[in-house]
């Protein structure tokens, strides 16, 4: 991921999984002003991650590109917050 910026994500929706396209990204927990620390994670070998902060539950889905998710309401876009 050192090619380009990381991918954030955020549950706003309180969704019980998010599939994500990328292994290494950061969850923000919810859109500002409800967000926790922006937690950078990395899923290593795995195909799944829990957040430590929000507990949101991210399974990789490499159908998916990379910086995106299932759904697409879940990625955080800085500047719309």
């Amino acid at each position: 991921m050192a090619h380009g910026t990381t991918p954030h994500f955020h549950n706003t929706e309180g969704l019980r999984q998010i599939e994500v396209g990328s292994k290494e990204f950061q969850c923000v927990g919810a859109l500002p002003p409800f967000d926790h620390p922006h937690v950078y994670i990395d899923m290593g070998k795995d195909n799944d991650v829990v957040c430590p902060y929000c507990s949101t539950h991210y399974v990789f889905n490499g159908d998916l590109a990379a910086g995106t998710s299932n759904p697409l309401s879940a990625i955080y876009h800085a500047d719309a917050a």
